[in-house]
């Protein structure tokens, strides 16, 4: 029986790597009935100025899954992240980024695993902020200052870092779950404790706990300036990190350019009931329309949907295929060649001719 899948193109460059993805996903023989929905910069006109409508989030919810290709988000300006109100409104608490080395990319690292589970709801980017000079931003000094606080200048914007026990718990029981569902030996929760003790503090207290609960797992834990050394230093001795969102989203760029770029760095959201995977990097609308930019972070991602899907032979296969390709170094993009002028460099969709080529089915 065909999945039903709800299909968001993107803006940008999303549409040539959602359509190349597609094409590879068919060619694994798993059946799919795709509901393609519009969200983005693209489609705002349409919506009245909305970059996200109601029915993609209605279609999610009612399929469960869906594959997003990346969608603008302007910075200082317009609309806030689509893909952060995607979260918020689905609540998809868990973000897992995979990060792992293939043969044949050139990286100063070799053997790379990494899962990256990082909290997708609290934090900074909550979203919790007061511009400067507002009256909301002058009362909130004011009442720092009344209670005990000290601001060195008054003219401050201010963002407000919730993190609560509740989100805490459930993205550190995601984290051990995903690690036990997937063969993994380590937890490391990251945080900034020493200094945040009431937030950082309470993350760190609180994944403790759970990790006395789950003591099948090894578990340990790193300060966040610490882990980025240790990651450049000794990757091996990590496995699956579980970060606070900002933490979270930083460290996963740190672990993708680790293993070759954002062009390889795959991603996957996951609620309760519902899962949007999508690729890490951004549209590059610049790039729009030049069959030109690297597609395997979306077919990764994609990799990782028929994993959820339980299609588990179809996605090893897909990541052989993928691995091999990468291997072999021919039908690769630009960003994949020794120079990024290199005239062999090919295109996103000839780069999924390459891959289905792989899976031994006819272009």
């Amino acid at each position: 029986m065909a999945h039903k899948v709800v299909l968001i193109p993107g803006d940008g460059t999303g549409p040539e790597l959602t359509d190349a993805t597609r094409r590879v996903l068919e060619a694994t023989g798993v059946e799919f009935d795709w509901d393609i929905r519009e969200a983005g910069a693209d489609v705002m006109d349409k919506h009245g100025g909305n970059p996200l409508p109601p029915d993609v989030l209605d279609a999610i919810r009612e399929t469960g899954v869906a594959l997003k290709g990346p969608i603008t988000t302007p910075i200082g300006g317009g609309f806030r992240s689509v893909n952060v109100a995607l979260r918020k409104e689905l609540d998809m608490y868990a973000q897992v980024r995979p990060c792992k080395t293939y043969p044949g990319v050139r990286t100063r690292f070799d053997n790379v695993d990494l899962i990256v589970v990082r909290e997708n709801t609290e934090d900074l980017y909550a979203g919790i902020e007061y511009e400067e000079g507002t009256e909301a931003a002058q009362e909130l000094i004011h009442w720092i200052e009344q209670h005990g606080g000290r601001l060195r200048h008054a003219d401050a914007g201010i963002s407000i870092k919730p993190i609560s026990v509740s989100g805490t718990r459930r993205i550190v029981e995601f984290a051990f779950d995903y690690a036990r569902r997937n063969g993994r030996r380590k937890v490391t929760a990251v945080h900034k404790a020493n200094i945040m003790k009431f937030t950082d503090g309470l993350y760190l207290r609180v994944a403790r706990e759970v990790a006395d609960e789950n003591s099948d797992i090894e578990f340990d834990d790193r300060i966040v300036d610490n882990m980025c050394m240790q990651l450049v230093q000794r990757p091996e001795e990590y496995d699956v990190l579980v970060l606070p969102n900002l933490y979270g989203d930083v460290l996963s760029d740190l672990c993708a350019g680790m293993i070759g770029g954002l062009g390889l760095a795959p991603g996957a959201n996951y609620g309760e009931n519902v899962a949007v995977f999508e690729p890490t990097h951004g549209s590059a609308p610049k790039y729009a329309g030049q069959n030109k930019v690297n597609p395997m972070a979306q077919m990764l991602s994609g990799m990782l949907m028929l994993r959820h899907l339980d299609e588990r032979e179809a996605a090893d296969n897909l990541e052989s295929a993928i691995a091999a390709v990468i291997s072999d170094g021919r039908d690769v993009t630009y960003d994949m060649k020794p120079t990024r002028d290199d005239p062999t460099a090919v295109g996103t969709s000839e780069v999924a001719d390459a891959i289905i080529g792989k899976l031994g089915v006819r272009v």
